[in-house]
């Protein structure tokens, strides 16, 4: 079967190398009658590969069952795979196969596999390894013949040093490894999906298929969609309900997207018997803000040294002197302004360095204080940058040196027109 009749039948959608490697891996394995283990992060579409190993293998007429190990208590999930016996527990009235009886001669496929209790990890290498395994409240061995298929979002090697996760079921399960891409590494995939999924909600609700401009597809491309494919087909059908005009530009679409975090907040780790960070304290958390307060001034710094070099800011012009002086402080400012005719006239001069720039003379409170104007600063330049490319703002989001993303989010935040 060639790869685009198996995205046909399973309702597969893209063509990026990660997502096609994992296909015709799946495929070619899928006669093979060994373990399979599916990574990827969350919202990839993991539970699609298993489905396609098991009708491509012998196994086809056999039972095929899908168990979400994460979905049920750790009291009852040894009963849920490997049956109990009758009286075997409170509320055990009959006896009752497990999924591992139920699909003898099948497959098993085992979601969130890491959420396995350490006691049923032991019963499933028992499995895996032998074909064996006994009822909850029994002492008969029995025999099962199942192909077992896991997948997982778990960071396996940190769980196994942290106790949480057997070594040797890792290797028993990781027999043959599989890997969805994020949705974030697909590139032209995104907007695919996306048309799929603004166009199977259009035909089940009878409306007009939604549409997006071309900043919006650069903006959907770029977009790290942190919840993958299963995000992307929330806010597709999102916008499919509630929008009452079709075609949808950049900034529309922007109200749809969730603002991602700019840094990770600073969090204290509570100790259980004081409830205080082992640590930190209120001084440490304050130089650390300081600290991050620094690293955006450098950044701010540096950019604009480099337009002063590059000679996109006008040493005659008031407004730009107003703007490199209250970036760098006046005498500092002054002296980079005159930076095209130093590097002609002084002998032996050279353009100074970022940490030359930001660090010479600079203190907790000058920081502080600078700090303070950067939001001016930061408005004044991209109003600037709008100005001078005609508000293209792909153009101005270039000449700063930043994301469209962050651009379209500057523009909102600032009020800028």
């Amino acid at each position: 079967m060639n790869l685009q009749s198996v995205k046909t039948r399973f309702g597969i959608v893209g063509n990026s190398s990660g997502l096609e490697r994992a296909l015709a891996t799946a495929v070619r394995v899928a006669p093979a009658d060994i373990t399979v283990l599916v990574r990827g992060e969350s919202g990839t579409g993991k539970e699609a590969l298993p489905k396609i190993i098991h009708h491509n293998s012998a196994r086809k007429h056999g039972a095929y069952i899908a168990v979400n190990c994460g979905a049920i208590p750790e009291g009852t999930i040894d009963s849920e795979l490997f049956g109990h016996e009758k009286g075997s527990f409170t509320g055990a009235h009959e006896a009752r196969k497990g999924y591992f009886e139920e699909a003898d001669g099948g497959t098993v496929f085992l979601d969130e596999v890491g959420e396995l209790p350490l006691a049923t990890q032991a019963r499933l290498l028992r499995v895996l390894e032998t074909g064996e395994y006994l009822r909850v409240g029994s002492s008969k061995v029995r025999k099962t013949d199942v192909r077992v298929v896991a997948a997982t979002n778990l960071d396996f090697e940190q769980a196994m040093v942290n106790g949480k996760f057997r070594e040797d079921l890792y290797y028993r399960l990781n027999q043959v490894p599989l890997m969805l891409p994020p949705l974030r590494d697909r590139g032209d995939d995104i907007h695919l999906l996306f048309r799929k999924f603004t166009g199977d909600f259009s035909e089940r609700h009878h409306m007009p298929p939604i549409r997006l401009g071309p900043e919006a597809v650069e903006l959907l491309k770029r977009y790290p969609w942190p919840g993958n494919v299963r995000q992307l087909k929330n806010i597709a059908e999102q916008i499919s309900a509630i929008e009452t005009e079709r075609s949808v530009d950049a900034d529309r679409l922007l109200d749809y997207l969730p603002e991602l975090p700019r840094r990770d907040l600073v969090t204290i780790p509570k100790d259980e018997k004081n409830g205080a960070g082992p640590g930190l304290n209120e001084r440490e958390i304050l130089y650390k803000l300081l600290f991050e307060m620094k690293s955006d001034l450098h950044d701010l710094k540096s950019l604009v040294l480099k337009m002063i070099q590059e000679g996109r800011i006008d040493a005659g012009s008031s407004e730009d002197q107003s703007l490199v002086n209250r970036v760098f402080g006046e005498q500092e400012g002054t002296d980079l302004l005159r930076l095209p005719e130093r590097a002609g006239g002084d002998a032996g001069w050279a353009p100074p360095t970022e940490q030359g720039n930001v660090d010479a003379g600079f203190s907790e409170t000058t920081e502080v204080e600078e700090s303070l104007s950067l939001l001016d600063s930061e408005r004044e330049l991209i109003q600037r940058a709008l100005n001078k490319h005609g508000h293209r703002r792909k153009q101005a989001a270039a000449e700063l040196g930043i994301s469209e993303r962050t651009l379209y989010r500057k523009i909102k935040e600032f009020g800028l027109k």
